[in-house]
C-alpha cells in the first residue's frame, strides 16, 4: 500500500514538473514576441460535447476539436482575456511549485478588480488546460467538492479511510483529490446514481443498501467535477452496472446527460469525466401512466421548460447513440408536463425503495 502511494506521488510530481516546463516555455514565447515588436497571437483548440444537426457525421465528445480561436492584444476584449490568463497561469504555476492545492473561487478573490467575475477565471482554467494539454486538477484547481456517497464500497483518499461497508447506510462526502483514491473494494452488484439530495436521504432513511447491494452516489444536482471523477473512476474499477434516476422535467434529463455525454464548458476533458456505460432508470414521462402519478402531481412544462426540450432534443448525441431517451423527451413535450421524483411516493413513502428503483432493476425497464 505504501509502495503503491509513493508511486501515485512520484507520477503526480513528475506530471508537475513536465507542466512548469511547458508554462515555462510558453512565457518565454510571449516575451520574445513581445520584445521583438510582435504583437503575440495565441491559438486555442475548441472542442464541444455535442452540435445541434442531429443527422451530422460529427466529431462532438470526440478527442479532435471542432475548431480554434485566436487570442491577440488587438482587440481590448481578447487583450483582457489573454492578460487574465497569464494572471491565472502565474497562480497555478505557484501552485505546483509549492505543491499547493485551490479553489476557483479562491483565485478569483486573488485579483477580483482584474478577473471582474467568477466566469472570467472558469474560462482563463479551460483556456490553460486546452494549451497545457491536461485536466482541471493537474494544474492542483480543486472544487470544494459536492457528492455524497454510500453503500457497499471501501476505498482510500491519501491517508483518509472511507469505510463503507462497514455501515452501508451511513453517508460520506465523494472525495475531492480523486487521483489520490486507491484501494478500492466493493461487493456491491450495481451503482445508482440520484439527481438530488432528498432522494438520496429518502434511500438512507430507508435503509436502501441494506436489502440493495449497491452503492449510491448523488451529485446534489448538476454533478461537480469530483463526482463525475470518481463516478468514472469506479465504474472503471469495478465494471459494475450504472443506473441513474433523475427528476421528469427538463433540467433532470440534462443532468443525466451531463453524467453519461459530458458538458459543453468541460468538452475539452470529455474522455476523463463522461460515464458511457450509464442508464436511464428513471422517471421517464412514459412513468407517469405505467406507475399511475396523480394528476397534481404533473406540472405544466413553462415556456422555457419547452425551449430547453426542444433545444436538446437537436443534440446530435441523442439521435446517434440513445434515441429511446430522444422518444421520451419529445413525449415529454407532447405531454406538456413534468413531475418529480418524489410524485412516486403518493402510493407509499417507501414506495421508491420497495417497488419503484428494484422492480425497474429487476425486469429491466431501464434504457
Amino acid at each position: 500500500m505504501e509502495g503503491k502511494r509513493r508511486r501515485l506521488q512520484s507520477e503526480s510530481q513528475a506530471q508537475s514538473v513536465i507542466l512548469l516546463t511547458k508554462i515555462k516555455e510558453f512565457t518565454r514565447a510571449l516575451l520574445t514576441d513581445l520584445t521583438n515588436g510582435r504583437s503575440p497571437l495565441i491559438v486555442i483548440d475548441r472542442f464541444r460535447s455535442y452540435c445541434a444537426v442531429p443527422d451530422a457525421n460529427c466529431f462532438c465528445a470526440s478527442d479532435l476539436p471542432c475548431g480554434k480561436e485566436a487570442l491577440t492584444l488587438r482587440t481590448k476584449s481578447r487583450a483582457h482575456r489573454l492578460v487574465v490568463m497569464l494572471r491565472v497561469m502565474l497562480i497555478v504555476q505557484k501552485l505546483l511549485q509549492e505543491n499547493k492545492h485551490s479553489s476557483k473561487r479562491d483565485i478569483y478573490y486573488t485579483y477580483p478588480s482584474l478577473f471582474l467575475d467568477q466566469s472570467v477565471v472558469d474560462q482563463a482554467i479551460n483556456d490553460i488546460c486546452i494549451l497545457m494539454q491536461c485536466s482541471r486538477h493537474n494544474l492542483n484547481v480543486v472544487s470544494a467538492g459536492n457528492g455524497l456517497i454510500m453503500g457497499w464500497i471501501r476505498f482510500s483518499e491519501g491517508e483518509r479511510k472511507f469505510d463503507c461497508i462497514s455501515s452501508p447506510n451511513s453517508v460520506h462526502p465523494v472525495p475531492v483529490h480523486v487521483e489520490d483514491v486507491q484501494d478500492i473494494i466493493s461487493v456491491a452488484q450495481y451503482i445508482l446514481v440520484v439527481e438530488k439530495e432528498s432522494v438520496f436521504q429518502r434511500l438512507a432513511n430507508d435503509q436502501f443498501c441494506n436489502t440493495n447491494h449497491c452503492i449510491v452516489i448523488t451529485g446534489r444536482g448538476y454533478p461537480d467535477i469530483p463526482t463525475r471523477r470518481f463516478l468514472r473512476l469506479l465504474v472503471e474499477n469495478l465494471r459494475l452496472p450504472v443506473y441513474c434516476l433523475v427528476d421528469c422535467d427538463p433540467y433532470g434529463f440534462d443532468i443525466l446527460t451531463t453524467y453519461r455525454f459530458g458538458s459543453m464548458q468541460m468538452a475539452y476533458d470529455t474522455k476523463h469525466l463522461r460515464v458511457p456505460e450509464i442508464h436511464w432508470l428513471g422517471a421517464f414521462p412514459s412513468d407517469s401512466e405505467r406507475y399511475f402519478v396523480p394528476k397534481q402531481c404533473l406540472l405544466p412544462l413553462t415556456a422555457e421548460d419547452k425551449r430547453k426540450v426542444e433545444a436538446m432534443l437537436l443534440r446530435c448525441y441523442l439521435q446517434r447513440e440513445v434515441p429511446q431517451w430522444r422518444l421520451e423527451l419529445k413525449l415529454m413535450l407532447q405531454k406538456g408536463v413534468k413531475f418529480e421524483i418524489e410524485a412516486l411516493s403518493t402510493h407509499a413513502l417507501s414506495f421508491l425503495t420497495d417497488s419503484y428503483i428494484p422492480s425497474k432493476i429487476e425486469r429491466k425497464l431501464i434504457m
